[in-house]
């Protein structure tokens, strides 16, 4: 009977390790896959990613086209169910679209920080760069939120969601940055979003590795 209760003990032991991490992508049109098909948007190209690098993680579509930081703020609650283990955070640029007050936009990313350390799930937070139209005091405040808030938060912090299409054209060369958008100027195309998850991928690789760590802390105890 000894015998028979080990065993059982440790193939539960086993099971809980063998869990499938989940990690939804609270975001925007950009996390959604605005203009794409549904296969060669921003989330199924990183789950292929990930997957292709061995990671057991099932990520989770959260985002709303159209959304600013504040609607991001309004849904993180439903968004944060029990079953969810991290958060990939990627909001901001509808915010710089409209040219909404950056100290607005850090209450309400801080608000999300705030409901995920709650219900102590780990965050990837993903920065956007402001454009210099709203002047270089709006630009300075904008971008620096975003490393100030996974600072206080101990978030995986990633400065520039299109750091991967930046990477290796500069950013006058619109001409060239261009081949990997829709039309729109706005939404990496297919390409584009294989580019994006290079650079994405790994952080949240980070991610996963900051979740497991968090789980053996617990099983230790």
């Amino acid at each position: 009977m000894r015998k028979f209760m080990i065993a059982i003990v440790l193939c539960l032991a086993g099971s809980a390790q063998a869990k499938e991490l989940v990690i939804a992508a609270l975001g925007d049109s950009l996390t959604q896959g605005y203009g794409l098909p549904q296969e060669e948007g921003f989330v199924p190209q990183l789950q292929d990613w990930l997957t292709a690098e061995g990671a057991e993680v099932t990520l989770i579509n959260a985002g709303v086209s159209g959304d600013t930081t504040a609607g991001g703020l309004s849904r993180v609650d439903w968004t944060l169910t029990p079953d969810v283990d991290g958060m990939i955070v990627a909001l901001g640029g509808n915010d710089l679209l409209r040219g909404l007050d950056p100290d607005q936009a850090r209450i309400n990313l801080e608000g999300i920080l705030k409901a995920a350390a709650a219900k102590q799930v780990d965050v990837l937070l993903i920065g956007m760069e402001a454009p210099q139209n709203f002047g270089a005091e709006y630009k300075s405040r904008f971008d620096a939120l975003y490393s100030d808030l996974a600072e206080d938060y101990g978030a995986v912090f990633m400065p520039d969601f299109f750091a991967g299409i930046r990477q290796g054209h500069e950013a006058t060369d619109m001409a060239s940055l261009r081949a990997f958008f829709q039309p729109d100027g706005i939404h990496p195309n297919a390409e584009g979003v294989a580019l994006v998850v290079t650079e994405v991928g790994p952080q949240v690789l980070t991610l996963v590795e900051k979740l497991q760590d968090g789980a053996s802390s617990v099983s230790g105890n």
